[in-house]
């Protein structure tokens, strides 16, 4: 079975909540999501950490880079979004598919990288 190595900026709400999940799944979007948008690559994924989660008070002023595991067998059903420069490549899962998408995932999500703005508090 092939398998995709896909990536997953969040702020420290998500991180609890997949902390909470044992790492093998992705909490429900809120109303106003109406995607699920893993990246294609670390890059751009550290980038919105770095850049945008650690200054975004709703992401707690910190910045998580996930990766984990999916057969290309799933992935290849969502068309890559290109949504900027050259890096800026996402998946685009409706929200009500984020259930099936979780039940894919091989193994455990992985932290890889951790960034925190000024303003980040420890919890």
């Amino acid at each position: 079975m092939k398998t995709i190595t896909l990536f997953r900026p969040v702020g420290q709400k998500e991180l609890e909540l997949i902390r909470e999940s044992g790492y093998t799944r992705f909490p429900p979007r809120l109303d106003w999501q109406p995607i699920f948008y893993p990246v294609m690559n670390e890059a751009y994924a550290a980038q919105i950490a770095s850049e945008w989660n650690t200054k975004d008070e709703f992401s707690g002023y910190a910045g998580y880079v996930l990766a984990f595991d999916m057969p290309a067998s799933i992935t290849d059903q969502y068309p890559v979004q290109n949504v900027g420069g050259e890096l800026h490549n996402e998946l685009w899962v409706p929200a009500g598919e984020l259930e099936a998408f979780n039940a894919a995932i091989i193994g455990e999500i992985r932290l890889v990288r951790s960034y925190f703005g000024e303003n980040h508090k420890e919890v």
